[in-house]
């Protein structure tokens, strides 16, 4: 994070939580991970899926240290955080696998501990290794990560980029109604509480909208105007960005001063925390966004896709984690960019949405890339709804993907009640990513994809009535990246 986001009173209390975590790692190694995503990304599902395979036994092949026989035992264990509400991973699992729909997506921050008992693939460390390393995954949403740039601009250079951005593409459309309202605002008019309650309602229902499926568009703060929980209604919620703002003090009393007073104040109660008591205590990091969602509303999403990713990257503390870097404060040593919902298209397309996710943070990649974090891309899919087949047409054989549409899913104007399963032809990404970059008049050119949403597959049951692993695409590699190295 670039020093201007944070005071020297943050960054002192920041080393003070930093080395109370060191102290407590000596005795009990432990890696804190953060996981997030943006919009439909499915983080629920991820942290879910990754938990259920770690305990059950899942095909994880690409995951050394269970592979080669090293784990001996894998178990939940209490979490360090009491103040900070438990993953409901339990409820979460009973819904994908006894009842075959996909959980409720979690709306505020969470934490789960599962602790792994292993034995050192080196004698040397075995001789000094506890043999025990406990994974804190923390997971939050990803607009609360989208909020962490405003620690670093005032109220008139949050106003000039949101107003900036809301002229650009789709958003003029979108961002019509508190344009309009906001223009006919007296920026000096003596501060009024309805007039800040109509802004801060036609603003949030304008970053709403360009959440909306139809749009899918991504750079949205501040995050909880989307899901402002027992903020809501609060002063601190209660402000919105203005246009024409003038390069002098605003006059006291001013409607533009209340709106510059409790901007502040949603940093000061609202980013801040999250910040210094969560995000800058993070060792590993797996931001979950879903291409394939932007990809089929077009250039538009996917371009504000990539600026989001460039907004989110940025925010990190890259390099490597030390003693010295604690006090200083730690380092998120690794970043994995994953784009989910591979199953919903047919693996010959994988390498090419890993392309383009890299393709997406290519941008954030140079801005941070030689400050020493690792990152990485990679197409998965926590939960693998569907099984790949081919099907004969016109004399060729035509890749396809077989699931079952959730109830009420509708294709070629046939609706599926939930029960009956169909194959699809996904359609296939382009081999170069460049065109979704390209602007508009490419959009001839763009694929057509069929993104057909799936209910969680049917596991079989073994003799004693135990629910096999959840199968996934890829997450093993996933594991393997994130905290493979911290089993050696």
């Amino acid at each position: 994070m670039p020093p201007s986001l944070t005071s020297f009173t943050d960054d002192a209390l920041i080393a003070l939580d930093n080395l109370a975590d060191r102290a407590s790692g000596l005795m009990h190694p432990t890696i804190r991970l953060g996981v997030t995503g943006l919009s439909r990304a499915g983080k629920t599902v991820f942290i879910s899926s990754l938990v259920h395979n770690l305990l059950n036994g899942g095909r994880l092949p690409l995951f050394e240290p269970l592979r080669s026989g090293r784990v001996s035992a894998v178990r939940l264990e209490p979490q360090p955080d009491d103040a900070v509400p438990r993953f409901q991973y339990e409820d979460h699992i009973e819904a994908l696998v006894r009842e075959r729909i996909w959980p409720d997506s979690t709306r505020a921050i969470s934490e789960l501990r599962i602790t792994l008992d292993f034995q050192s693939a080196s004698g040397w460390n075995r001789l000094f290794s506890a043999g025990k390393l406990s994974i804190d995954i923390v997971d939050y949403p990803g607009e609360w990560l989208l909020d962490l740039p405003l620690l670093g601009q005032d109220y008139r250079q949050f106003s000039e980029a949101t107003v900036a951005l809301a002229a650009t593409g789709i958003r003029h459309e979108l961002a019509h109604d508190w344009m309009a309202l906001a223009s006919s605002i007296d920026l000096d008019a003596p501060a009024d509480e309805m007039t800040a309650r109509r802004l801060a309602e036609s603003f949030a229902a304008y970053l709403k909208a360009c959440k909306s499926d139809e749009r899918s568009l991504s750079t949205l703060p501040p995050g909880r105007f989307l899901m402002p929980g027992d903020l809501e209604g609060s002063p601190a919620l209660t402000f919105a960005p203005l246009p024409g703002l003038p390069d002098t003090k605003a006059p006291k009393g001013s409607l533009r001063a209340m709106m510059e007073r409790r901007y502040d104040a949603y940093k000061t109660i609202v980013v801040k925390p999250f910040f210094r008591e969560h995000f800058a205590r993070l060792d590993r990091q797996i931001v979950l966004v879903d291409a394939l969602q932007a990809i089929n509303r077009g250039p538009e999403a996917v371009q504000d896709l990539e600026r989001a990713l460039s907004d989110v990257l940025a925010c990190f503390r890259p390099g490597n984690n030390s003693l010295f870097s604690a006090i200083l404060g730690r380092r998120i040593d690794k970043v994995l960019v994953a784009a989910t919902k591979a199953d919903h298209l047919h693996h010959e397309s994988h390498d090419r949405l890993e392309r383009l996710t890299a393709r997406l943070v290519d941008r954030a990649v140079q801005r941070i890339g030689m400050a020493g974090a690792g990152i990485d891309v990679m197409a998965i899919a926590s939960v693998r709804a569907t099984r790949e087949a081919t099907v004969k047409q016109d004399n060729h054989q035509l890749p396809v993907i077989v699931g079952t549409p959730i109830a009420g899913e509708t294709i070629n104007g046939e609706t599926f009640d939930g029960e009956r399963k169909t194959a699809i032809f996904p359609g296939d990404l382009p081999e170069n990513p460049d065109i979704f970059f390209a602007g508009n008049g490419k959009a001839a050119e763009l694929p057509e994809l069929n993104i057909v949403r799936f209910r969680p597959p049917a596991l079989e049951e073994t003799g004693s009535g135990l629910k096999l692993s959840v199968p996934h695409i890829r997450l093993d590699r996933v594991m393997q990246y994130l905290f493979g190295d911290r089993l050696a």
